[in-house]
């Protein structure tokens, strides 16, 4: 729809009326910048003094759509209407502990050629609350059609709740993270979609689609689709941020991934990738630093599907636990990965599982490559086929409805996967109960209706 270099616009002024009087002390005193504010000439003037003084906006007239641009930081509560699309030119940073409030089927584009991103610093929030029938959609500016990945940088979400590396700050300047606030609330995001996101400013210095950065429990994530990132989907940095009904498709790097002592929750979430370009569908990590780092990333997560791409090149590996992680995974479905399904690397983590801190349980692996269970790499002394037998694992046909087509995908489980029973996730108010395996159910596929699998 949108795409600023090459479409003709119009450009104007949006705010509130403000006193005569206010603008002349204000061009006195900082000169005819000033001169933008918009003075209500349109309507008849009363003599009244209006006490309300707000910022004022460009505004890009698109084939009839106005466009409101936001750039540079937002430091004041902010409502983005569905009345108007919104281009991000450049960085633009929510902070001073202001509320950016988005409403139901908001359209927000990053715009390429500035590297347009949305960052939420430590202490303010952001209330994306959309609706199954009215997603908010932050997408690239280009036209539909040619969109790729890697086009803008995506959302970042920076929080106050414990990392096993204190106080850090993000990739590409993206704002200091971290604290000792585990119930901490960067706000919602609820049927909220990703697309074409992940700017790479240098080698291992990309932009994930959504990055949780030290991000609290308070937050609430509930149904958001990541889609054709350039790095990775999802990822966690340290924190204790709960995810739930979770898509990420098309993801150029890991489709979830996390590190830093990440310790949150997760159930239903579904990764499919495309095998052009793809690596773990988990790429799960304590910490490189030191392994024994803590709070150590120990996440608990039930009822989730991951599905390679046995047609390309690339996808990797299924889940890929290493660096010291522990954790409870259980109610998985893992296909179509072209080298392993499961691999525990490294001593730090075999510890982990030797001390049943680690478990992987009541799930199917199926036509992995190189095989269901394994090293990637050369064999590092853990047997992860007999550690999975000993966990109610199988390796077995799911039998899921359409999960590599890539225009229409299907993850619902067929009667394949009643040849594993669920584990019962905790009573603790988040999870839910089940009685299937994997992310969707049989009888609700929560993919459908406001995701996308368009690849342009």
């Amino acid at each position: 729809m949108l795409n600023i270099g090459s479409t003709p616009a119009s450009t104007g002024k949006r705010g509130l009326y403000q006193n005569w009087l206010f603008q002349l002390m204000a061009i006195f005193a900082v000169g005819i910048a000033l001169g933008f504010v918009g003075c209500g000439s349109d309507e008849e003037e009363t003599g009244e003094p209006d006490e309300t003084l707000v910022s004022e906006e460009t505004v890009i007239d698109i084939d009839g759509r106005q466009v409101v641009v936001l750039e540079g930081k937002l430091n004041a509560d902010k409502v983005l209407s569905a009345d108007y699309d919104y281009l991000l030119r450049g960085a633009v940073f929510v902070e001073g502990g202001a509320t950016l409030t988005i409403e139901p089927g908001v359209k927000v584009y990053g715009e390429q050629a500035s590297n347009g991103t949305l960052i939420i610093a430590q202490g303010s929030k952001i209330m994306a609350d959309g609706t199954q029938d009215a997603p908010i959609i932050m997408s690239s500016d280009a036209f539909e059609g040619s969109r790729a990945r890697g086009q803008w940088g995506g959302l970042i979400i920076n929080g106050s709740a414990p990392t096993n590396q204190g106080l850090t700050f993000g990739e590409g300047d993206t704002g200091a993270f971290g604290g000792n606030n585990p119930a901490d609330s960067s706000g919602v995001l609820r049927y909220v979609r990703i697309e074409y996101a992940g700017i790479e400013f240098s080698p291992d210095n990309e932009l994930n689609g959504i990055a949780f950065q030290g991000v609290g429990s308070g937050t609430v994530v509930d149904h958001v689709q990541v889609h054709m990132n350039q790095d990775d989907g999802i990822e966690m940095f340290g924190g204790t941020v709960n995810l739930k009904y979770a898509l990420v498709t098309g993801a150029r790097d890991d489709s979830f991934d996390w590190t830093d002592g990440w310790t949150g929750k997760g159930q239903f979430w579904v990764a499919q990738q495309y095998g052009d370009d793809a690596d773990n569908g988990f790429e799960v990590d304590n910490s490189s630093k030191d392994n024994e780092a803590t709070p150590r990333s120990a996440a608990t997560i039930y009822n989730v599907t991951l599905v390679g791409d046995p047609s390309g090149p690339e996808s990797d590996n299924g889940m890929l636990i290493r660096e010291g992680a522990a954790g409870m995974y259980a109610n998985f479905i893992v296909t179509g990965f072209n080298k392993v399904g499961l691999d525990i690397n490294n001593a730090a983590t075999h510890a982990q599982a030797d001390a049943g801190k680690l478990v992987v349980k009541n799930s199917i692996f199926f036509e992995n490559g190189k095989g269901n269970f394994g090293d990637e790499k050369d064999d590092d002394g853990f047997d992860e086929a007999a550690f999975a037998a000993a966990n109610g694992n199988k390796e077995t046909d799911p039998n899921l409805a359409s999960p590599f087509s890539k225009s229409a995908p299907n993850f619902t489980p067929g009667a394949g996967a009643n040849a594993v029973s669920p584990a019962a996730p905790p009573a603790d108010g988040f999870f839910e109960p089940v009685n299937f395996i994997g992310g969707v159910s049989p009888s609700n596929n929560w993919t459908s209706g406001w995701t996308t699998s368009a690849q342009k």
